[in-house]
């Protein structure tokens, strides 16, 4: 049984696309359901009875009801006498022609029309008035009926499509069968269910129906494009699919094409293509479209419907309990070899890193800490093919580079490499990483795992919006390469076993890059360091980094090459004191409250995203939050994440919290627990102690020092 209903249709006049013109129906529900009133001064504009209950309730608002255009030419039904009654003014054979306004309706035009002719008989008048509302009929909701085989069929009567036939038993019953009335519809509804039950071979029940008043209604005339003195192209813009911007004139200009068939008007036009699927616009589309072909509607046929009648979320689709297809999962070219190491994994991004690697049983914190010393010992293997790779050519793109970041980067040479960072238009860190110089017109740049789409985007719409002048190009080149960290004292001595590169400490130096064979493979290797450790990067192209990976794991056993993961890399970078974004920032940190000012071309000639941002009176005041070290006065005291910090620890609550902790380690190579964080004023306040009182009502002391725990000078790293 279908009891889909119908839907009310607009009619198309001229600027019906400004705010303020609705249909009749949702002015109505927004008075009679919420209380609302969607403006002062109502003018509307119909040809069917049914459309005179939004005046009438309009005017029970305490609302103005400035006229009624009927384009009927004496309307007489019960709803209409009602209105007449209450002193309402109806002008008959009348629409609505235009409405006028620009950011919503400050009136409109009204005059007498000859629907035979299509033709505006008068030169009307102009109502003042800020809500026009229109209804030109209803048309039957067929979309299921026709999903299950039957052809809609034109019935003039109702001037709408109903159900044809169709392979499956089926009731269609009420507004879908063009049947309006309510005392109508209930009966339909009842005869309806009673014919269903008995072919589906129940007993036929009597019943009782509710007793509804039935007014006496008179017909709807035919009207879907108001006419207009101009002809269509040349009038104000007369909307028919709001949602695709579809007007008459381009309905008529499809026709005069040679488009004859409503599926290559829809297609020339994109009518019916919305979210709606052409519930509002589609049968006056057909009416227009059949007008200027000087066809009948039935002629000129309708549209397919097809599923779905509303969008539908792919959470509907997919379902609550979706697991692993909840969204796409990414995997570097050697998660084979991680997963045979044993590797637990962490989502980061839509990237499964290695987390950490137990062996014979180890916890996060036992093999974390045997990972820790192994890189600082000997060697350690990272796989770091999820960081952003971008690809950046063209003339200005060092120009571009100058911009972008907040350091300087017009006298990097080619062969080297510089870190650098990223701020929005507040002065706010939001991204860093690594860029090399590869040619004077070419850099690659690495972002963070996380950041890589986000950056992208944003160099993109600064070379699109603000400096379309630059030739600049940019190519993610994340899933092209992988990069394979080798990090710690030996890894010199390991790489120089299976590459043709002079690693030599002068032919290599901190901070450049080289190419060469590293087992056998192309390769472009940095020598860059996040674990203050002497380090090399090694990319190779994504499809050979199994086998290249294999032969240093095979050379790397006089070593004892380590692999480790995610946990590790964080417990090292922190000891160096290098910044995680997103982590020790969170968008209200600027370089300098990272202590990061080293890092800031202050003398750049061009105003770098980010330089007006930062040299706000806020963001140079005295008592910003400033990034410190850490350390407990308890070396086995742990500092959790997030902890608040106070300098006070006996003050009533609320007390007055001073910043809190960012990152913080307590299994590492130091050899005591440290951590990082931010503190007003911290970077005046080193050797001062503060608090961090927790949940069980502990407190943890701890000294304020510098983020810097490890190897200060930078000594290991420029071995």
């Amino acid at each position: 049984v279908l009891a889909t209903g119908a839907c009310e249709r607009p009619l198309v006049y001229g600027n019906n696309d400004v705010p303020g013109n609705m249909l009749a129906g949702a002015v109505s529900t927004y008075v009679r359901r919420y209380g609302v009133a969607p403006g002062k001064k109502l003018l509307l504009s119909t040809n069917n009875d049914y459309a005179y209950r939004v005046a009438l309730d309009w005017l029970d608002a305490g609302q103005q009801v400035v006229a009624v255009a009927d384009a009927r030419s004496n309307p007489r039904g019960a709803l209409v006498e009602e209105a007449r009654a209450k002193g309402i003014r109806i002008l008959t054979g009348s629409a609505v022609i235009e409405a006028r306004g620009s950011k919503r309706v400050t009136g409109a035009r009204v005059a007498a029309i000859d629907l035979k002719t299509h033709s505006v008989t008068s030169p009307g008048e102009w109502l003042v008035c800020d809500l026009v509302a229109t209804s030109g009929g209803y048309s039957p909701v067929v979309h299921l009926a026709s999903h299950l085989g039957g052809k809609p069929i034109w019935r003039e009567d109702i001037l709408g499509f109903v159900p044809g036939e169709a392979p499956q038993k089926r009731v269609c019953v009420g507004g879908i069968n063009g049947v309006y009335g309510l005392g109508d519809s209930l009966a339909d509804g009842f005869e309806g269910g009673v014919r269903a039950a008995s072919e589906a071979g129940f007993k036929a029940v009597e019943g009782v129906l509710p007793k509804a008043l039935n007014q006496v209604q008179e017909a709807t005339v035919a009207l879907f494009q108001v006419p207009h003195e101009k002809a269509t192209a040349r009038a104000p813009k007369q909307f028919v699919d709001l949602q695709n911007d579809v007007t008459a004139a381009a309905i008529e200009l499809a026709t005069r094409e040679g488009f004859e068939s409503v599926e290559h008007v829809k297609r020339y036009t994109a009518l019916g293509f919305g979210t709606d699927q052409g519930k509002l616009g589609n049968v006056n589309g057909l009416a227009i479209a059949a007008r200027s072909l000087n066809v009948t509607i039935p002629q000129m046929g309708t549209t397919m419907f097809r599923p779905n009648y509303t969008p539908v979320t792919f959470g509907a689709v997919a379902g609550r309990h979706c697991g692993h297809i909840f969204e796409p999962v990414r995997y570097t070219a050697l998660q084979a070899w991680h997963v045979k190491q044993g590797a637990e994994f962490e989502d980061v991004g839509q990237w499964k890193r290695p987390w950490y690697f137990p062996r014979h049983g180890e916890d996060l914190h036992a093999a974390v800490k045997r990972e820790c010393q192994a890189v600082r010992d000997s060697v350690g293997i990272l796989d770091a093919s999820t960081l952003g790779k971008i690809d950046i050519q063209g003339p200005d793109a060092r120009e571009f580079l100058n911009r972008i970041y907040t350091n300087a980067w017009t006298k990097l040479d080619v062969g080297k490499a510089r870190y650098g960072l990223m701020c929005k238009e507040d002065g706010m860190v939001f991204d860093d990483g690594v860029t090399a110089c590869l040619a004077d017109n070419h850099f690659v740049m690495t972002t963070t795992t996380g950041g890589a789409a986000r950056v992208l985007q944003w160099l993109e719409i600064y070379q699109q919006t603000e400096w379309p002048e630059l030739k600049v190009y940019f190519t993610s080149v994340t899933d092209h390469y992988a990069t394979l960290t080798l990090s710690g004292p030996n890894s010199r001595k390991l790489l120089s076993e299976v590459t043709d590169i002079d690693l030599d400490r002068d032919a290599f130096p901190f901070m450049t890059w080289k190419e060469g064979l590293v087992a056998g493979v192309p390769a472009r290797v940095f020598r860059i360091s996040f674990t203050g450790e002497l380090s090399y990067e090694v990319n190779i192209q994504a499809d050979y980094a199994m086998g290249v990976l294999e032969k240093i794991a095979e050379a790397g056993k006089q070593y004892n090459l380590t692999p480790y993961g995610t946990e590790t890399m964080h417990v090292l970078r922190a000891e160096k004191g290098f910044i995680i974004v997103g982590q020790d920032t969170d968008g209200s940190m600027t370089p300098d409250d990272l202590n990061m000012g080293w890092c800031v071309g202050r003398t750049k000639p061009f105003s770098w995203i980010g330089w007006r941002g930062m040299n706000r009176e806020d963001c140079v005041r005295d008592q910003r939050k400033q990034l410190v070290g850490l350390k407990p006065v308890d070396p086995n005291k742990w500092m959790p994440e997030g902890a608040q910090l106070v300098f006070d620890p006996k003050q009533t609550i609320p007390m007055t919290m001073v910043g809190h902790v960012t990152s913080s380690y307590a299994h590492n190579s130091l050899g005591y627990s440290f951590a990082m964080g931010v503190v007003k004023g911290g970077l005046k306040r080193l050797g001062e102690r503060v608090f961090s009182p927790q949940a069980d009502g502990s407190v943890i002391e701890a000294e304020i020092v510098s983020s810097v725990f490890f190897d200060p000078k930078g000594d290991r790293q420029n071995i």
